[in-house]
């Protein structure tokens, strides 16, 4: 069996554990509830698409870490707890092929979710009011789909990387017990604990300019760049602060998926 193929048996077993696990269904059927109706709310709201992009930025930026967390954290951790870990390791596979089966059969669950959720939102912005807001820009690059598409590929990239980070905690875990803590604290540091530690050294001037690079540097650099590639290119004016550098952004949520990945590849079995 080739390395692919090794790969792909693990891809499509998760798959299989995430359709016969009711608990994994219900946080996702709750994810998609608090989606649509956010956007079910803002239909007849001026705007269009813009504004559900705005609607929607914060529930998904706090929401996809939580089912990224429902949906991963116990994905490496169970198979070790079960003893299952054991069994594979008796197969020709490698510590490498196993994580990234599991990553991927894992991540292809959360990105199902997630853009079946947004789309259903996408398609209710439709029946928004198509009077046109004042801080929309007036030429071709105003509200139209492409917005709200930017933003469903974006909120994907975030999920991909929330996602890796999961994974490292329930390869790295010992225990389910500590699994579950370490990825509870995970997801509150991706949703909020790093930008208010930001916040915390920008007031206590431990930390200067730069403001931009270090927004990007933290997994949460999804918000920035919803702003800066989705949102300001439909303003009438861009933003007079930009919310993060995109070039940064994009490097920073590279690098936490691919330093998350080979922390969970280095601690999966010894």
């Amino acid at each position: 069996m080739s390395r692919r193929s090794r790969t792909a048996a693990v891809f499509d077993r998760e798959l299989r554990t995430l359709v016969r696990t009711r608990s994994l269904l219900a946080v996702a059927a709750a994810f998609a509830l608090i989606v649509i109706a956010v956007a079910g709310g803002a239909v007849g709201a001026p705007g269009g698409y813009v504004s559900l992009t705005l609607d929607l930025l914060t529930v998904v930026e706090v929401l996809v870490p939580v089912l990224s967390f429902g949906i991963v954290y116990r994905s490496i951790r169970g198979d070790a707890e079960r003893s299952e870990l054991d069994v594979i390791r008796t197969y020709p596979i490698s510590r490498v092929e196993y994580v990234v089966g599991v990553y991927l059969g894992r991540t292809f669950g959360v990105l199902a979710v997630v853009s079946a959720s947004l789309a259903v939102a996408g398609a209710l912005a439709s029946f928004a009011s198509p009077s046109a807001a004042s801080f929309l820009a007036t030429h071709s690059a105003g509200d139209s789909p492409i917005v709200f598409v930017r933003f469903v590929a974006l909120a994907m990239l975030y999920a991909l990387t929330v996602s890796a980070v999961i994974t490292a905690a329930s390869a790295a875990a010992r225990t389910t017990r500590e699994a579950l803590a370490v990825g509870v604290a995970l997801v509150v540091a991706v949703a909020v604990g790093l930008d208010l530690a930001i916040v915390g050294l920008l007031s206590g001037g431990v930390v200067g300019g730069g403001l931009e690079a270090l927004l990007g540097v933290s997994p949460a650099a999804f918000r920035g760049l919803v702003i800066e590639l989705a949102v300001a290119p439909a303003l009438a004016s861009p933003p007079p602060i930009p919310a993060a550098s995109p070039a940064v952004s994009l490097f920073g949520l590279a690098g936490w998926t691919a330093i998350s990945l080979g922390i969970a590849c280095l601690a999966v079995w010894r």
